[in-house]
């Protein structure tokens, strides 16, 4: 006979937690965005990698040391803090400010590649909008995203794609970094085991 829903052990009620990425994995996916931003703009020329706190700070330093081992070209590298620029302050528990570092030269003529670790509802991506106008006036802005995992709410998109996770809204994806984790790898929770 078989058990009524309401008799499944908690265990069984647990979400589903999957590995995407690997440490290999993220790896392979810095260096793919890095050979990609070296073929978009022709060997980096005039081009600035700024991450956004938390994890896209390491990510954007990781991407500069790629170009430079592929291309002995040094590319700026500087942090962007959003906090007060975003639009859910009100409703989440106060952040810490933190520093925005432009690299020396700043970014007033510059490609500026934004690098952040997921791509969710386009909320983050416009704050770094908004804090980029007040610190210079780039020629440009690209996106450079570790995971895009849709349902934008508005309409923005990366120009340069780890990976591509389709998700659920019930799901959450969790990227963690050797510099601000210990170790490499992007998670997915959410749904139910199968």
């Amino acid at each position: 006979m078989a058990c009524p829903p309401a008799a499944q052990t908690s265990q069984e009620r647990q979400p589903s937690v999957k590995v995407i990425l690997a440490s290999a994995d993220v790896q392979r996916v810095v260096d793919r965005i890095a050979h990609q931003i070296l073929e978009k703009t022709q060997g980096a020329a005039d081009t600035v990698l700024l991450g956004i706190p938390t994890r896209g700070a390491p990510l954007a330093r990781r991407l500069a040391a790629r170009i430079s081992t592929f291309e002995d070209v040094d590319v700026p590298v500087g942090v962007l803090d959003i906090t007060l620029y975003r639009d859910d302050l009100r409703r989440h528990a106060t952040r810490a400010v933190g520093p925005t570092q432009l690299p020396p030269g700043g970014i007033d003529g510059k490609r500026v590649i934004l690098v952040d670790d997921v791509l969710f509802s386009g909320r983050t991506v416009r704050a770094a909008l908004d804090a980029l106008n007040d610190v210079g006036r780039p020629a440009s802005v690209q996106l450079a995203v570790l995971v895009d995992r849709g349902h934008r709410e508005l309409p923005i998109r990366a120009d340069y794609v780890g990976k591509n996770i389709p998700t659920s809204l019930a799901e959450s994806v969790k990227v963690t970094l050797a510099e601000t984790d210990g170790a490499d790898e992007v998670k997915l929770f959410g749904g139910t085991p199968s």
